[in-house]
């Protein structure tokens, strides 16, 4: 598909809904029991809406309609960063064989959340990371590349993007007044390699 366009850098208006609807399927069971089952890979499987307003001037407004009406006529998706998604937080960390349990207070990570860590002392090898368990609300664990830092505590940074590709269904545009615009949009999620 080439290069990815990326949304225009101006905000929405505060106060936004965000939808999650993650995609399972449920099997009732003859004693009562539910047997449930995500579609896919569970990274695609949990696609966000975001129904969002942006209060802005004639001119913004225009760049905002430009950019979606590209994005019609070309069909591709494009990047976004939804307002307050993403993050970069430090704590502590040790490690032991290729596990590497992260200590930050209400990280706020689930499991398969990607994640670029920066380990800011010790041996350890920075990149990028999925988490693979949640041991608590302020502890989780990575599995490192290799085990060469067994036994390494420190320092660490991770940052969870908070970007994804959307696109852009449907949109309303209202002009209150000379020189201002409201454009109520909804972005949906979508998982495109």
């Amino acid at each position: 598909r080439g290069n990815m366009a990326t949304f225009p850098s101006i905000s929405p208006t505060y106060g936004m809904r965000k939808t999650s609807s993650p995609r399972i399927r449920t099997t009732q069971l003859g004693d009562g029991y539910e047997f449930r089952a995500l579609f896919g890979l569970p990274l695609t499987q949990d696609p966000k809406v975001y129904d969002l307003t942006f209060i802005v001037s004639e001119t913004e407004s225009d760049v905002i309609e430009g950019f979606l009406r590209s994005r019609v006529n070309d069909q591709a998706s494009f990047t976004f960063t939804p307002p307050a998604e993403g993050f970069t937080k430090t704590g502590t960390y040790s490690q032991s064989t290729t596990t590497v349990t992260i200590s930050i207070t209400s990280h706020g990570v689930a499991i398969g959340d990607i994640l670029t860590i920066d380990y800011t002392s010790g041996s350890a090898t920075d990149g990028t990371f999925a988490v693979a368990s949640v041991t608590s609300d302020d502890a989780f664990t990575v599995t490192a590349a290799s085990s060469d830092a067994d036994g390494q505590t420190g320092n660490v940074s991770i940052t969870l993007s908070g970007a994804g590709q959307y696109v852009c269904d449907s949109w309303t545009k209202t002009i209150p007044y000379n020189n201002r615009a409201i454009i109520n949009t909804t972005f949906r999620e979508v998982f495109e390699p």
